[in-house]
Formats: C-alpha cells, structure tokens, sequence
C-alpha cells in the first residue's frame, strides 16, 4: 500500500481551496456547493490529496512557518545591504498586520478547514460504501486527517499562544477551536488548556486509526509514526514527561527497524554520507515524515534568504548569515558544521566571506530541472525524538539517561568521539546548545527560549545590518508570542481577543 500511495501522491496535484474574507469563516454560505461535496471513495481520496497540497505553501513548512521563528531568535544575523525580506521580524517589529504573519494564521486555518470538510463528509462516504477494502482505507485516511488538523492546531498553539504552564493552562488564551465545515462555530478562543486538550483528542482518533505496518522511513503521507512523534512534542510542551519518554521512546526503541539516525560518518554514495544525502535529497532513514514535492508540484524555496543564488547565478547574495554565537556551538569534530554551513566570499561590494547556511541549498534532483534552493521540509525527524526524550528525562532528574540518548545522537554526528555528561547544574544550557546545533532553521528555537523563559541579546557582527544586531530580548517578552492578525479581531462577529503583542 505505501508504494502505491506514494504514486497516486506524486501523480496527484491540487487542493480544495475556499477564499473568504477572514480565514475562520468556512461556511455554507462561503463553501464548496453542496453538489461538489466529498460522496464517494473516489472523492474521498481527492479531499486528502488537496489536504496534503495545502501543506505545501510557503506560508507553511517550506516558508514563513519555519523560517519567520528563527530568523526572530538569536540565530542569524541580517547582512547589510540586504532586501530587507522577513526584516520586521528580525528587527522585533511585528505587526498585527504584517502580511507574513497573516499568511501563516490563515494558511494553517485553511488545512483545518479543509480537515474538517472532510470529517464532516466521511460517514455518509463510509456508510455507502460496499467495499471493504475501501472501508479499512477510509480509516486509514481519516486518521491521517486528525493527525494533519492536530499538527496545525499545534503550530497555531507554538506561535500565537504563550508556552503551556499546567497551573495556568485553563486561566490562558489557546485558539479558536474550529471544528465543523458547514456549521457555523463561534469565533472565539479557546483556553490554552481545552486547546491542548483539542489537540490531545485528535492524536487519539489518528492513533486509532493509524496502522502501523504503513510506518516507513521518509513517508510523504501520516502514519501512525507521525502521529507518535507529534505527541511526544506535544507532551514535551505541555511538560507532561512521562508521556513524552513514552512516544519517543516508542519511536526510538519499538521502532528502531523501521527509523535510524542517519550517520554523518558513513558514506551512502561516493559523494554523500547519510547525512549529507539526508539534506540534499530529501531522504533518510530518520525522516518520520516529510512533505513531498516534485519538479512539477513543490512549495517554497527554503534557502533563498540565506543564499539568492539564483540572483546573477554567479555570487551569493544572502539576506542572512549565521550568527557567530551559534557557529561557535559545533566543535571541529561535529559534522554537522560542514553539512549545514560552507564558508565562501558572498557577492556584496562590501565583500563579506561568512560560512553561508547550505543546510536548504536545494533538493539536487530539483536543481537539475533548474529549480534552486527548493527543499522537501522535514516536519519530524527521529533526531528531535532523541532531543524530547533527553530533555524529558532531566526534567526527571534522570540525567544518566538524558546524556546516553544526547551521546548517542552526538555520536552518529561526530567524527569521532561526541559522549557528553549531563548533570543538575548544565542539562538545560546542554539541552538548548544541542537543539540549536541539530535542529538550527527548522523553527523550533523561538517556542524553545519562550517555554524556557529565556531571552538574549545579539552583538554587532561583520557587515551585519546596524538595525536590530543590538537588540537585547529580554524572558518573556510579549513578541515570543506573535500578534492574532488585525482582520481576524475585526472580522464581523468576531470575539476573539488578541495577544498582549497586538497592543
């Protein structure tokens, strides 16, 4: 069944798309007509192929939703002399009418609704269908339906909401709990506690659902894998330990066949090490679930900010470098370094050489058609369960284990050597160094110094922009929580409260 689906996905382009006015209102009046909705098997797969599509807009994994988070924090530096992309949020001035962050709320609010489309079709569908064969694929499907709503409820919750505290979850504002199609829901949010609950409740209907034997390394398509290795996330979030060591564990050990850590010492062709070939192909046999492209049906270009090749074809001309800080992190036995940064002379006047982020250089089977910078983003990778479960376990005070999984990750990175003792006294600074190194530009650092009510403060670099290469962010500022977008607070009908970033 996997190979076959892998087809159908690739052969398959095209999502079901409703444009309104604001990106909470999905509907009858604003819907697709009744006569056009999911009926049969066939359409049934339809749904979920546009499902699938809409993942891939550059508002989403492939743009704005991985990039605008750590571009924020403390990672990059903007170059002087650059097109000032994403500069709002590198410079701390983040409007409620920022366009970027608009297209991401609405992005996300878009799958939702095209999920929910689909929940509220799919037990006509199930009933009149005679198939069993069918009938075990619809399940199969709609579990992969409620785990897609659960991961953009989650990314709605990571960047427009505060960090979960269990003693405050209920008191705190989560987000507008959208779950019908066709029948009007009020806009209002939810509490951060009934939204993680939400969130909780959808994983169960996925994991339910989800069979297990169509787990496999680099699936383009939710599996019960993808399932597990988003509640552990979501555990670690909600600062539920216990269940976070149990689903990453469940990936680490029960699953250990299926998904590996990708070696950066081992060759895996002539020219690539698994590592390497993980990045410049898309592939690996850590990658838990990936979103697929091809040359004729792909996102956004990833590593455009940090490269613009593709300007004079000649120079690169980078909006953003690494910041030096986090440079310093990788010893020279990490291979991580040469795998995601490469050191050469940018095509500015002033003439800057910096070691330029390759880590999205670009698929290389895209580049051959002449597409640049595009990679398949890599939403969960088995390495970020080995970084839950480490940081998990100090939160237990079991720092043993804690340094076992981070040694072991260490390992499979390093030329030689990589054990590393975690104790009482380093395992938070050890846990966040080793998030930065292994998931550097993948959008997890800005949740991470917000969950941790960590701030930070950014030294002038060479030829770096003098606006915002100063600042100093202090714990909690109110912008680790982005503002809810202007139009969504004065929508008509809307209740919705905004952030204290909207003030």
């Amino acid at each position: 069944m996997n190979m076959l689906r892998n087809i159908k996905f690739y052969l398959s382009a095209f999502a079901i798309l409703v444009s309104t006015t604001s990106c909470l209102d999905k509907y009858p009046g604003s819907s697709i007509p009744e006569k056009e909705a999911m009926r049969t098997f066939a359409d049934a797969e339809q749904t979920l192929t546009g499902i699938y599509a809409s993942l891939k807009s550059n508002a989403l994994y492939s743009g704005y939703l991985t990039l605008l988070p750590d571009i924020q924090a403390d990672l990059v530096y903007a170059v002087e002399g650059n097109t000032n992309t994403y500069g709002s949020f590198w410079r701390w001035d983040i409007r409620p009418t920022d366009l970027q962050l608009e297209a991401v709320y609405a992005a996300l609010y878009k799958v939702i609704g095209n999920c929910n489309f689909y929940l509220d079709r799919i037990d006509e569908v199930m009933a009149n269908e005679i198939s069993d064969t069918n009938i075990e694929k619809l399940e199969q499907y709609t579990g992969e339906v409620y785990a897609v709503r659960a991961l953009c409820y989650t990314e709605l919750l990571k960047t427009f909401c505060k960090a979960y505290e269990p003693d405050t979850a209920q008191s705190e504002l989560g987000v507008v709990l959208r779950t019908k199609y066709f029948t009007p829901e009020a806009a209002r949010r939810a509490s951060l506690y009934d939204s993680y609950q939400f969130v909780l409740d959808d994983l169960a209907e996925a994991e339910k659902r989800l069979d297990k034997e169509n787990d496999a390394y680099g699936n383009v398509y939710m599996t019960s894998a993808s399932a597990e290795a988003l509640h552990a996330r979501v555990a670690l979030y909600m600062q539920d330990w216990d269940t976070a060591i149990e689903y990453s564990s469940t990936l680490i050990d029960e699953k250990k066949a299926t998904f590996q850590l990708s070696d950066a010492k081992t060759n895996y062709t002539s020219d690539y090490t698994y590592f390497d070939y993980m990045w410049a192909y898309d592939l690996g046999y850590e990658v838990i679930w990936r979103i697929g492209f091809t040359d004729t049906s792909y996102g956004g270009a990833l590593g455009t900010v940090f490269l613009n090749f593709n300007k004079d074809y000649t120079y690169f001309y980078p909006d953003y470098v690494p910041g030096q800080a986090a440079l310093d992190l990788y010893d020279d036995a990490d291979l991580r370094y040469s795998g995601y940064f490469y050191q050469t002379e940018t095509g500015y006047a002033h003439g800057l050489s910096w070691p330029l982020l390759v880590k999205y250089y670009g698929n290389r089977n895209l580049i051959a058609n002449q597409i640049y910078h595009v990679s398949m983003p890599k939403p969960f990778r088995l390495a970020e369960q080995y970084l839950i479960r480490a940081e998990a376990y100090c939160q237990k005070n079991d720092f043993s284990k804690a340094g076992n999984d981070l040694s072991t990750l260490r390992k499979m990175r390093y030329k030689s050597g990589g054990t590393i003792n975690v104790t009482k006294d380093n395992w938070l600074q050890t846990i966040s160094d080793e998030r930065l190194r292994e998931l550097y530009m993948e959008g997890f650092r800005l949740h991470d110094l917000k969950r941790w009510h960590k701030g930070f403060e950014r030294k002038p670099q060479a030829n770096s922009q003098a606006e915002g290469s100063s600042l100093k962010i202090e714990a909690d500022n109110p912008l680790f929580v982005w503002p809810i977008p202007q139009h969504e607070l004065e929508a008509p009908g809307s209740e919705i409260l905004p952030n204290e970033s909207n003030r």
